[in-house]
């Protein structure tokens, strides 16, 4: 098996604010496996918050570049259990590295993932498309721009109240809240009341990570749905978010990949949480990835190929929140 690795700046085509940052260009990694005429695609994208670079990840899998391509004929779960002692230091590289193999995998057997896996597509949720942090004229512009029928709405400001009032007015639209760790407990309880009344579906991350008292507070007063994002990484976190989040979003770069993304959300299944995927700012090659999952999840967000200035590759596409599956095996990805 032959191990290609490749480095991309995305370019997005607005710059991109939450509480924490801004961004116009994302830099990302593109793993790709061959074997035997067959290639598989995955991706992770640096982040300042989980302190991963690009170059980071490519030295990490230079290091396993002999162990990655003497693999034969392991399955996913096998090659996953095989690396992860040598990447747990790094989940997003062995996120991209297990999405490949899965991709690679699949085709090599002549299905679709969630073929594979046996996973009927009849019920899929739509996704819903992301407005970052702006001016309210700018963030009233974003929406008309692509009319959408399911929005999350980034916040984290001192008028995020005023802000989703204003926008209510401009759409019809499902709302979805992401204040990324920005609120404390007394503003989401009662940030929670007024949003309700606006459409708000429910609130993702609003309190710092490490703040359990602070969530528990928060799942038992609060009027909206809690879902947990920057608290819920590792497979070992989903039963930590029980009794304090109504449910998970899972990042697949977070926890090492697809292989550990299914056991977390059916994890998260077996306690009665809501099920959710989210994506990073990324290209159709991740997107594409996360596509596989849908029939397993409540909730989302995969826009992630949307909001860039031009794509690196073709696989699922996205019309309206509808995703359609490529008409190609494994995660349906080709590089452009």
């Amino acid at each position: 098996m032959e191990l290609i690795i490749r480095e991309y700046n995305l370019k997005l085509k607005h710059t991109f604010t939450i509480s924490r940052e801004s961004i116009d260009f994302q830099p990302s990694l593109i793993v790709e496996l061959r074997n035997e005429g067959f290639s598989g695609f995955g991706e992770a994208t640096s982040n300042p918050y989980y302190k991963t670079t690009v170059p980071v990840m490519m030295q990490d899998l230079e290091k396993i570049r002999t162990l990655i391509q003497n693999t034969t004929n392991e399955t996913p779960e096998e090659f996953w259990a095989k690396i992860h002692p040598y990447l747990k230091h790094d989940m997003f590289a062995l996120c991209a590295l297990d999405m490949a193999y899965n991709d690679l995998y699949a085709r090599q057997k002549g299905k679709k993932l969630y073929e594979l896996w046996n996973y009927s597509t009849n019920s899929n949720p739509l996704t819903d498309y992301t407005i970052g942090i702006a001016s309210i004229e700018k963030m009233v512009a974003k929406m008309q721009e692509l009319p959408w029928p399911i929005y999350k709405i980034k916040l984290g400001t001192k008028e995020d109240i005023a802000i989703i009032k204003e926008l209510r007015k401009h759409t019809n639209a499902i709302f979805r809240i992401d204040a990324n760790c920005g609120w404390s407990v007394e503003e989401t309880i009662n940030n929670a009341v007024e949003l309700k009344k606006l459409g708000v579906e429910f609130l993702e991350q609003p309190l710092k990570v490490d703040n359990w008292e602070g969530h528990k507070e928060v799942f038992k007063h609060s009027v909206l749905p809690i879902i947990a994002d920057e608290s819920c990484i590792i497979e070992e976190d989903v039963s930590k978010c029980h009794s304090h989040f109504h449910g998970v979003n899972v990042k697949l770069v977070k926890c090492g990949g697809l292989t550990p993304g299914r056991r977390m959300i059916q994890e998260a299944k077996k306690l009665g949480l809501k099920t959710m995927v989210g994506c990073m700012t990324e290209s159709t090659v991740g997107i594409s990835a996360i596509a596989q999952l849908l029939p397993l999840l409540d909730y989302v967000d995969m826009d992630g190929g949307l909001l860039l200035a031009q794509d690196i590759a073709t696989g699922v596409t996205i019309d309206f929140g509808k995703i359609s599956y490529s008409k190609l095996n494994g995660t349906g990805v080709t590089l452009i």
